[in-house]
């Protein structure tokens, strides 16, 4: 390395400019920082649908980036549930542009060697800076858990309510197979994403396979697919970031493993990490623990038990649900709600979920292939 050229110019280096990563180059310059941005591909469009909660948004967030609002949406485990919480789901595209770069210098390099202080890429460059951000993401491994789903796209002339998660067995799949459920939210104008989803599964159910359960799903519910609508295939780990100061978004564990979401805590965080704070204060860490735990038991439980659970989640008052969804520095929130949680359970449903989270074997552990989908 000491026969290299080592560049100083920045004051920051972000790697990686997916949603996160480009969130925190964009408010390091809108802090009037010196910015240099790496990515392989950092032209590329954003073909995925990113949704949150409306009350996550930062306030610098153009409003523009917003597609559709969905101010009750509705959540089915055995029976529906009403969330009083808006949910809004992002134009891909125009949240991307509301992310400008205007100032950074973007390299389309690939990091080979990423140190404390220097990033060596695939180009021979390396370059320097007190502080190096690694917002690349996670690799898939089989180590993992993951979320998966598949998705379509039709016209709005469909009579389908935007649908949070519906667990309802209308899919074709069997009772002993691992579940799946519909999302389906409005994507602005007259369109809409109708996706089959798996929350969190080690493996997580195949993609080919949640499009013959959205496909028989869509059949049941009268509503034909002609062939021709735009698809979109999802799958990505749910765990496996590291938190810490020189990592950001689903590399620094952001992504929720319970729900799969992170791009609306990468942008609420964007601000303060931009300015050298801590995404991981002593609470957020704890957070993160109880988080981990809540998948070890999504994942332990029957495929008949997911239903029921959920029932319980969304009976919680809205201050319990939204402390678990978003709260990531809420400790005490994330203790009450999962506390709700647990007693609401029926009895043997809740001995299974006490021995997964505590890490304890179980004797009929089923993975479970389903999933929540930000």
């Amino acid at each position: 390395m000491s026969e290299r050229a080592i560049d100083t110019a920045a004051d920051i280096i972000v790697c990686g400019l997916g949603p996160a990563g480009r969130a925190l180059a964009h408010r390091c310059l809108a802090h009037g920082m010196s910015v240099t941005a790496i990515d392989p591909l950092p032209d590329r469009q954003w073909s995925a649908t990113y949704a949150g909660w409306a009350d996550e948004l930062p306030r610098w967030l153009d409003p523009a980036a917003v597609a559709a609002t969905v101010d009750q949406p509705t959540a089915w485990g055995t029976r529906p549930h009403r969330l009083d919480r808006p949910y809004v789901v992002f134009d891909s595209q125009r949240l991307r542009a509301a992310l400008d770069l205007d100032g950074a210098r973007v390299l389309a390099d690939r990091v080979v060697e990423l140190r404390r202080e220097t990033v060596t890429l695939a180009s021979g460059a390396v370059l320097r800076s007190e502080r190096v951000i690694d917002a690349r993401g996670v690799a898939r491994s089989p180590e993992l858990a993951e979320q998966t789903a598949y998705g379509v796209i039709i016209g709005r002339g469909a009579d389908l309510e935007p649908l949070f998660m519906d667990w309802r067995a209308d899919n074709g799949a069997l009772p002993t197979q691992p579940r799946s459920f519909l999302y389906a939210v409005p994507l602005g104008g007259a369109s809409m994403l109708l996706e089959e989803t798996c929350l969190a599964g080690r493996p997580a159910i195949d993609t080919t396979i949640l499009r013959d359960r959205l496909h028989h799903r869509l059949r049941s519910r009268g509503i034909e697919l002609t062939g021709t609508e735009p698809i979109e295939r999802v799958r990505f780990p749910v765990q496996g970031g590291r938190p810490g100061r020189r990592t950001f978004g689903a590399a620094g564990a952001f992504t929720h493993p319970a729900t799969g979401y992170s791009v609306t805590a990468a942008l609420t965080a964007a601000d303060a990490v931009a300015l050298g704070s801590s995404a991981w204060p002593a609470q957020a860490r704890a957070v993160h623990a109880l988080r981990a735990a809540g998948l070890r038991a999504l994942l332990a439980l029957p495929p008949a038990d997911i239903p029921v659970f959920f029932d319980a989640f969304f009976t919680m008052p809205p201050e319990r649900q939204r402390a678990y969804v978003s709260g990531r520095t809420d400790l005490g929130g994330t203790v009450a709600a999962m506390r709700t949680l647990f007693t609401a359970l029926p009895p043997e449903l809740r001995r299974r979920v006490a021995t997964a989270t505590l890490g304890m074997p179980i004797r009929s552990r089923i993975r479970m292939g389903s999933a929540i989908m930000e």
